[in-house]
């Protein structure tokens, strides 16, 4: 069993819906239809502005028609948990962004340290948390940190972590793991327990993260694959062997490991197989070639996703 944690369970690191290539305008028709889309297909909930939705790339205005645009979509379907990523290397910007997600009604943030500044020391990020959780995070809210040190430049110790939980133990929550590190998925769990929200983003990672306490997962792959990942959660949240279930996710996990950038390739899936809208990436992202697309198309469609 995993823990009770409202956080636990199984969420997409949300594509951002664009539109045309030349403009890459938020498409916030879409969001809905994306939304539902991922609501039924066994998805717990979803991210919005994490590496798979781009979000470095859009500006604070931008985030607040999104977020906007999803909080009022999910009036129709409220078990749909909803997390915004806030994080960015500017503090104030950063509180501005999370007390905006918390007023719009989002369950928890998602939130990279200050990754422009990558020899930050332990104290200063401690610091820098503690001050963002203080303005902007409610007593009952959630923050979860995102721990992605190759692409962010930096990330979180474990003596960090244990202060950041031992300082705010309800809302600082835990973390989306995205180290792709096996050890540290076994660490975490001993270190904190159940009390720790441990989040993979790592598919192929997702049985052994669980069964060391982890709470679920937060992955780009879920777009796509989120009902063999809910059945993986699902089994293990039974007592039950999850590991044909998690075979299968491991093999649409290196299939899309074989086909960067994933944004693009996600979005290029969803239109072909799931009939969504074609999305665009913002540039310096660009759209996978034509022949990624038919490879990418027939090597899913080959294991019946």
């Amino acid at each position: 069993m995993t823990t009770g944690h409202p956080l636990a369970g199984v969420y997409a690191a949300a594509v951002t819906p664009l539109r045309e290539r030349h403009d890459s305008s938020l498409d916030l028709e879409s969001v809905p239809v994306l939304m539902r889309f991922l609501a039924s297909r066994g998805c717990h909930g979803i991210v919005l502005f994490g590496t798979t939705g781009e979000g470095p790339s859009f500006s604070p205005s931008e985030r607040e028609a999104l977020m906007r645009a999803a909080s009022e979509a999910r009036q129709i379907m409220p078990d749909l948990r909803l997390l915004a990523g806030t994080g960015t290397p500017s503090l104030s910007e950063t509180i501005d962004l999370t007390k905006l997600a918390f007023d719009l009604g989002c369950d928890g943030v998602l939130v990279l340290p200050p990754y422009y500044f990558r020899n930050a020391a332990d104290n200063g990020l401690f610091a820098w948390f503690s001050e963002l959780i203080r303005k902007a995070v409610p007593s009952n809210g959630y923050l979860l940190g995102y721990h992605f040190p190759s692409v962010a430049g930096i990330g979180f110790s474990i003596e960090l972590l244990a202060r950041l939980k031992d300082a705010f133990p309800v809302q600082f929550a835990g973390i989306k793991d995205s180290s792709h590190d096996p050890d540290l998925a076994s660490t975490l769990g001993e270190k904190f327990g159940s009390d720790f929200v441990a989040l993979t983003g790592t598919d192929s990672y997702l049985q052994l993260a669980m069964q060391n306490k982890a709470a679920g997962c937060i992955t780009a792959a879920a777009n796509i694959i989120s009902p063999n990942l809910r059945e993986v959660w699902d089994l293990i949240q039974a007592g039950k062997d999850a590991s044909e279930a998690q075979a299968r996710v491991t093999k649409q996990r290196d299939i899309l490991d074989k086909y960067p950038p994933v944004p693009a390739t996600l979005k290029a899936l969803l239109h072909r197989i799931h009939g969504l809208p074609r999305w665009s990436v913002r540039p310096p992202l660009e759209s996978i070639s034509t022949e990624f697309e038919e490879n990418v198309v027939q090597e899913f469609e080959g294991l019946k996703v």
